[in-house]
């Protein structure tokens, strides 16, 4: 575990636990899923020695669990966030078991989320994720920088963190809008028959999967913003209230974007959908109507034929010598007049 102390302007790591929180400024505790697995009693001991702080059992288990949703829950002691971020660090990024025989486009596959648990107290936030984490090693890098500001309190901290994640999912717009849009142009193709039913139907439970995970992320930051509206005191010179209350909308406001984008994104695939399979039908209709069209064209001629196929002995035109030609051109002035008919009905014609 990781101890960092913001002070002063100043953003250092401390070479031990310090045995009590600082006078000014606050602690980062920094951990991951497996130091906590490894041994959750003695990390809650930890963690109390230096906060002052007890971490109930229910949230130390949520803590550890990798399936977790996003959701938000509060303490007379801490509040506790938990957010699914996108598993973008590091080699393995299966956090969510997955069928092995599922077909998901390479842009979808960069779905795939890790819970980050915050537990936000008086002075101090704790962060617990995984081993390997861009978001944090970032914000970490730019609070060394001597130029950059250093948040006021565990509250301005973990929201800064939370925005840079839900930063991830807006990168995510410009692969999943062309993924969608081949899609788009590979149902409409005429000359390629589309295959791929499987893909798409694994594409729309994804997006399916972004939706409802933004929903759960914008009910958890609106139930932080109550708690920050509830619990903290505007007169408090440590923490701005009306900073955070920004930071948290702005964090609900990119939220909504990637939820409205995902919701687009499926509209469009329900749409693209619909498109082909009405492009196939009027493929079949017309199809069917030049059938129909030759059916009635050979339906006079079939009649002639089976006509003068009967075994009679005297029948008219049978002994004549122009009896043949007599009835090819009755046959062609059939077809000729069923034609001008077709097309005075515009039975033939592409247009209604």
């Amino acid at each position: 575990m990781d101890i960092y102390q913001l002070s002063n302007g100043q953003f250092s790591l401390l070479p031990a636990a310090p045995a009590s929180l600082p006078a000014e400024g606050f602690l980062w505790l920094d951990v991951t899923h497996d130091e906590i697995a490894a041994d959750p009693a003695a990390w809650r001991q930890a963690v109390e020695s230096i906060t002052g702080t007890h971490v109930y059992d229910p949230h130390l288990r949520d803590a550890v669990n990798l399936a977790h949703p996003t959701y938000f829950d509060s303490t007379q002691d801490y509040a506790m966030v938990v957010f699914r971020k996108l598993a973008l660090d590091g080699a393995d990024q299966t956090p969510e078991p997955r069928q092995t025989n599922r077909r998901i486009p390479a842009a979808l596959t960069k779905l795939a989320t890790r819970p980050v648990t915050f537990m936000i107290m008086d002075r101090a936030l704790v962060t617990v994720r995984a081993a390997q984490s861009r978001t944090v090693e970032t914000l970490q890098a730019k609070l060394r920088e001597s130029r950059a500001r250093q948040p006021g309190s565990p509250e301005e901290l973990m929201l800064r963190l939370l925005n840079a994640m839900v930063d991830q999912y807006l990168d995510l717009r410009h692969p999943l809008t062309a993924q969608i849009d081949r899609w788009q142009r590979a149902l409409l193709s005429p000359q390629h028959p589309f295959n791929d039913w499987n893909a798409l139907l694994d594409a729309r439970i994804e997006l399916r999967k972004l939706d409802q995970l933004c929903e759960g992320q914008h009910d958890a930051m609106q139930e932080f913003r109550d708690h920050v509206v509830d619990t903290i005191d505007p007169a408090n010179p440590a923490i701005n209230k009306d900073l955070l209350l920004v930071r948290v909308n702005d964090v609900m406001e990119h939220v909504s974007r990637v939820l409205h984008h995902a919701q687009r994104l499926e509209a469009t695939l329900e749409s693209a959908v619909q498109i082909h399979f009405s492009a196939m039908a009027h493929r079949t209709s017309e199809i069917m109507r030049t059938l129909t069209v030759i059916t009635a064209l050979f339906m006079p001629l079939t009649l002639i034929t089976g006509i003068f196929g009967m075994n009679f002995n005297d029948m008219p035109l049978l002994k004549s010598k122009d009896g043949f030609w007599i009835t090819m051109g009755v046959m062609a002035v059939i077809v000729a007049a069923l034609l001008f008919f077709f097309r005075r009905k515009k039975y033939l014609d592409d247009q209604p």
